[in-house]
């Protein structure tokens, strides 16, 4: 073993805690900062990609100050991804004892290098809104990534039983699907509103006021299903109560930032702000989820576990 690989963590340790916290904190801000970048007119800032302009590798001063919002994005990707990556060598170490964080820190890092990827498409398409919507979806994905990756670093690990009873799992995965079907639809609205990344960007031609109505519709249901749900925690004593209460408290500001937006014309930074919650909710979604299950007692037969 090698003086560097004696440094890394032979346990979960302070570092981890640091890095798998702050990937969290960064996959988040990027939504934040694509979103900007879309808000304000400059998802064409930078014309080309890779390099900001057929010319230059960065913005220059014909651009003006869209290239230095697009730019700044593209420079966020690469804090991403040296987080993602520092985080993916501390697990190293643990990867066969820890196989679970292992695999959520490659699948962490690879998703960085593909939303790059996925990002120069959208540029070289002219931002088609459909591939825009992927973009952010994909971002969101990584998010509950990393939310999983912070649950499990301090769970035991090997096999896991249900910790809830089979109707309350069922009810929880009900809850999920409603969420990503409200996520979908919210994607196809903002694909044919008014924020298109630049004033040349085509639209997906739906029509954006009855899609904001489809939208409410599963939101509702999310909403009505989660009370559901903390209702059930709080009586049975369920490990996922904490987190459903959580869930909920962030469903209930993102449905007021959603009525507001709606009711105001689709300010720019309250859809800004709509984007971050979304990605929120589906991470403390993700946290939820992976309460429902606990480690098997180490005194338990390996065969009564129901999956790892």
């Amino acid at each position: 073993m090698n003086r560097f690989t004696e440094w890394l963590p032979d346990r979960v340790d302070g570092r981890i805690h640091f890095f798998a916290w702050l990937s969290f904190v960064v996959q988040t801000t990027i939504i934040a900062t694509g979103g900007a970048v879309r808000l304000t007119g400059s998802g064409l800032g930078c014309p080309t990609w890779p390099t900001c302009t057929a010319d230059s590798l960065i913005p220059t001063e014909e651009l003006g100050y869209h290239s230095l919002i697009e730019f700044g994005n593209r420079l966020m990707t690469g804090v991403v991804g040296i987080v993602a990556l520092v985080l993916f060598v501390l697990v190293w170490r643990i990867r066969t004892e820890r196989r679970d964080l292992f695999t959520l820190s490659f699948i962490v890092g690879a998703g960085v290098v593909a939303q790059a990827i996925v990002g120069g498409i959208t540029v070289w398409t002219g931002l088609n809104p459909f591939i825009v919507g992927f973009h952010y979806v994909s971002s969101l994905v990584l998010v509950c990534v990393c939310a999983a990756f912070i649950v499990r670093m301090d769970a035991q690990p090997g096999p896991r039983e249900l910790a809830v009873p089979g109707w309350y799992a069922g009810l929880t995965h009900t809850t999920t699907a409603m969420l990503a079907l409200t996520i979908a639809f919210g994607v196809l609205t903002t694909g044919s509103g008014p924020h298109s990344g630049d004033a040349e960007a085509g639209r997906s031609g739906f029509d954006s006021e009855l899609l904001e109505h489809v939208h409410a519709w599963p939101g509702y249901a999310l909403l009505a299903l989660t009370i559901a749900l903390l209702v059930a925690a709080w009586r049975l004593r369920l490990p996922t109560l904490r987190w459903v209460g959580v869930l909920l408290a962030i469903e209930l500001v993102q449905v007021a930032v959603g009525l507001y937006q709606a009711r105001n014309g689709l300010p720019p930074l309250a859809v800004g702000v709509h984007m971050v919650l979304a990605a929120l909710t589906a991470a403390a979604m993700t946290v939820v989820v992976l309460r429902l299950k606990r480690p098997v007692p180490a005194d338990r037969p390996v065969e009564a576990s129901v999956g790892a």
